[in-house]
């Protein structure tokens, strides 16, 4: 038996759709990722590692924990906390909760995302698990779960606290999880006003305000980590989302995260190749009751690659040919690789669709003879 790279011309002409490396991006922000939430490709990263003060961005965790618990019922949109005194005190962004009052969950949902209110936060904390630092507890155990990794929160609301810190990875992680795990109520970061008390304040996101389908999630500012925005855009069937921290100014970060966003719809693309369950190539069996058999791959196949790098990249079937006989549906029987310039090739595993039988006796002898004869038929 020999070792065959063998795919079809037909699909190989099909499949030569792109790769290759983008041109250098540069940007003022000091800890940003850019990725599509499809395929989790990483378009642009810049100390996506690094540890950062989130702000308010961190805000985005305390309304997962309510989310999750509107999702499995232990709390409804129209149920409601009480304000402690210690959460109408609160400085800095502000809801404007009165003490002693009882606030609605919806109402709480809107004073986080949209005014940013501090206040609003404490609210949550208290009234989900008794006291802020408890609540702390849980969202520290929730970002685990979720795998962020170098996140460590302190407090609800993203108060400024040396310990209180993340990464612009692990804010990603988090936006992609709400938007993934919460369809029904997402809707909430894409609301550009909200009035409480009278007092009627704007969503500081800047990016939802313009016309580049951006439609969550939160921004954030301190005076030690500057400006930062966790943002997510959704262009056809197309998700991006961005986390830029450190920036100068609220004028900077508009601009800043409106032109990554652009520059990431623009310069890539999803490329679907191969559907779950989609025949690949077929491959010759030795000694089967079929000649045959198809070589499918499992899972759907996509990949991000930059639009200007389509003719850089190449397909491919490694397998041992022919493939002997018994052969049962689903063993692994191949590796496509996908070769991509400046990228680490891609192998997926191909497996059988089908059961293969092996033949009887005298026809194993016959096509024994054959072999020995003629050799491997091609």
């Amino acid at each position: 038996m020999k070792l065959k790279w063998y795919l079809p011309a037909a699909l190989i002409c099909a499949f030569l759709v792109s790769a290759g490396p983008s041109a250098a991006l540069e940007t003022l922000g000091k800890q940003v990722i850019l990725l599509d939430m499809t395929t989790g490709t990483i378009l642009f990263s810049k100390n996506a590692d690094e540890a950062m003060t989130p702000s308010s961005m961190s805000k985005i965790m305390t309304v997962y924990k309510l989310f999750e618990r509107l999702k499995d019922g232990g709390l409804s949109l129209t149920d409601t906390f009480s304000v402690s005194e210690k959460a109408w005190r609160k400085k800095g962004s502000k809801m404007f909760v009165a003490v002693k009052s009882r606030v609605k969950i919806e109402d709480l949902i809107r004073g986080i995302i949209v005014q940013s209110g501090n206040d609003a936060t404490i609210v949550v904390a208290e009234g989900l698990s008794g006291s802020e630092g408890g609540f702390a507890d849980e969202l520290n155990e929730t970002a685990k779960q979720l795998g962020m990794k170098n996140s460590n929160f302190l407090n609800a609301s993203g108060w400024p606290d040396p310990g209180h810190v993340t990464t612009a990875r692990d804010l990603a992680t988090l936006a992609i999880a709400t938007i993934k795990n919460f369809p029904d109520f997402y809707h909430y970061y894409a609301e550009k006003t909200f009035t409480y008390n009278g007092i009627k304040q704007g969503n500081r996101n800047p990016v939802i305000y313009r016309n580049i389908g951006a439609d969550g999630l939160k921004t954030g500012h301190t005076e030690s980590g500057g400006y930062g925005l966790t943002a997510s855009a959704i262009r056809k069937d197309r998700r991006l989302v961005l986390v830029i921290n450190g920036l100068p100014s609220k004028k900077a970060r508009a601009v800043e995260a409106e032109r990554l966003l652009d520059w990431g719809f623009r310069e890539f693309n999803n490329y679907a190749l191969f559907k779950a369950g989609e025949t690949v190539t077929n491959a010759q069996v030795w000694m089967g009751d079929s000649g045959a058999i198809p070589l499918v791959i499992q899972k759907d196949l996509i990949l991000t690659l930059p639009r200007k790098a389509r003719r850089g990249m190449k397909v491919k079937v490694a397998m041992e040919t022919p493939i002997p006989a018994p052969i049962k549906k689903g063993d692994v029987l191949a590796t496509l690789k996908i070769e991509i310039p400046d990228r680490k090739t891609l192998e997926i595993p191909l497996v059988s669709g089908a059961d293969v039988g092996q033949l009887g006796m005298f026809s194993r002898l016959g096509a024994a003879v054959q072999y020995i004869l003629w050799g491997e038929s091609e």
